[in-house]
């Protein structure tokens, strides 16, 4: 998968998007299917971004929190120690779990294994400091 056109049909393919534009595309993501965990979901947004004017990069980002909803030091050590890709950043007023990849050569696994555990990952910061559902 080499192209956004290519990325963006298989996203369309496998997983249940919720708004689309021409550089980013949203999808929602849902956790606890059994009839023993209540269902939860994650909203990721998957964007086309353009470094220095020439190479073509993905960037997958989901919020897991509003910055004055948590203890910031307890979640950055929580990532610290248990995040295995993206980084904590904050856009807006919201905390949000991040992670690029160069989108020239890049593999079907290179794109999913990233956006299951980002959106795993932000899951589980959300549910831990927050107790909520709102992303």
């Amino acid at each position: 998968m080499a192209s956004w056109e290519d990325l963006v049909a298989y996203i369309h393919h496998e997983y249940d998007v919720v708004r689309e534009e021409p550089d980013e595309i949203r999808i929602k993501i849902g956790y606890g299917e059994d009839e023993y965990s209540p269902r939860r979901a994650q909203t990721v947004i998957v964007a086309r971004e353009i470094m220095d004017r020439k190479e073509e990069w993905v960037q997958i980002a989901t919020p897991f929190a509003r910055l004055g909803q948590v203890d910031l030091p307890a979640v950055l050590s929580e990532i610290g120690n248990t995040t295995v890709v993206g980084g904590a950043v904050l856009m807006g007023e919201y905390l949000v779990l991040r992670h690029s990849l160069p989108l020239v050569n890049l593999d079907i696994n290179e794109f999913v294994d990233p956006l299951e555990l980002v959106t795993g990952s932000a899951e589980l910061l959300e549910e831990q400091f927050t107790g909520r559902d709102d992303y």
